[in-house]
């Protein structure tokens, strides 16, 4: 006897614009039902309509959902105890520092009540922490995680970029945290092609306090963002300029440094090119899709985390669409 499948999983999107869209969007194209709710009511219609979506008018309606995906601007932390405490798995693709902070004092509340909360599930935290996992993997002992991010998905990606730019950074340095200014420490990066090279800054960036966590071992983590000139003038400041709607190219790069199979010192660097946006969709549904099939276990996680099976979410990104760029040597890399 053939069993019959199971209903169609929901999955809720809150946070209907260039992120949210394309998060909306993937989950369709994986046969995944969307109910989005955007606190702008004609915001979330528009989304929705060219994918089939529903639209609902409170976002208590979504702790119904198999899962739900938060992709609206910081803080997220109100949002999430809500859900979990309703028994419904999240997925937040919130970058601010201080809003995962708190996110991970959650952890044993949502241990409690078993339901698995994942946070940083976008391009960087969020994919970031899966290339770590691939780059870990490959050393027999794993010394530092340097990464670093290029653009920005919309408005208000922009904005948190701005400000994460003018706060105090977050690093980990031979097991104590470190807090130097943001707009600090520049280093010429180069990206995966065709974002190529940029000058990167310290700043205010969620990877440092989620790589630590995933990889307690670690002696030292940092994480930069790329930034002209001018942006770090006016990186204290308003923004003077209204940010592209659209967001445009964006990129991450994670450089892991060790000891190699033969005891060997070894630096190995990964990282992927596409829109802001694209990328985090990538990431984010990647997760929400293991989520629905295979689960996790109750608390805070970050995609770098062994409980997450960082390799199969990675592997399920690029079957998603993701490519990744792998550097080989001086002035080569291979694409996946």
């Amino acid at each position: 006897m053939i069993a019959e499948p199971g209903p169609t999983p929901i999955v809720g999107v809150v946070g209907c614009g260039v992120t949210g869209s394309r998060v909306m969007a993937l989950l369709t194209q994986q046969h995944v039902r969307v109910a989005a709710f955007d606190a702008v009511r004609s915001v979330a219609v528009a989304c929705a309509r060219p994918v089939g979506a529903v639209v609902v008018d409170d976002v208590d309606d979504l702790t119904v959902c198999d899962a739900v995906v938060l992709c609206h601007p910081a803080p997220h932390l109100d949002l999430v105890a809500l859900l979990f405490e309703r028994g419904t798995p999240v997925v937040s693709v919130g970058d601010d520092l201080g809003d995962l902070s708190r996110l991970i004092g959650l952890h044993d509340q949502a241990a409690r009540s078993g339901v698995p909360v994942v946070i940083g599930a976008g391009m960087a935290p969020g994919l970031s922490g899966l290339l770590a996992r691939y780059l870990a993997n490959q050393l027999d002992q794993l010394d530092e995680l340097h990464v670093a991010i290029h653009g920005t998905a919309g408005p208000a990606c922009a904005r948190q970029h701005h400000d994460a730019l003018g706060d105090t950074a977050l690093g980990w340095h031979d097991g104590g945290w470190t807090e130097p200014p943001g707009g600090s420490g520049r280093d010429l990066v180069w990206f995966p092609e065709p974002v190529g090279a940029h000058d990167c800054y310290r700043a205010a960036l969620g990877d440092p306090l989620l790589l630590q966590r995933s990889f307690p071992s670690v002696g030292r983590v940092s994480a930069r963002v790329s930034a002209t000139r001018r942006d770090r003038l006016t990186a204290r400041l308003p923004m003077l300029t209204p940010p592209h709607a659209s967001g445009g190219l964006g990129s991450v790069r994670v450089e892991a440094r060790g000891a190699g199979p033969g005891g060997e010192r070894i630096t190995l660097i990964t990282g992927a090119a596409g829109t802001t946006a694209e990328l985090t969709a990538f990431a984010s549904v990647a997760t929400t899709l293991q989520l629905l099939r295979v689960g996790a276990a109750g608390g805070v996680h970050s995609l770098g985390d062994v409980a997450l099976e960082p390799l199969d979410l990675l592997h399920q990104a690029t079957s998603l669409g993701l490519k990744l760029q792998e550097f080989t040597g001086v002035g080569r890399a291979t694409s996946w």
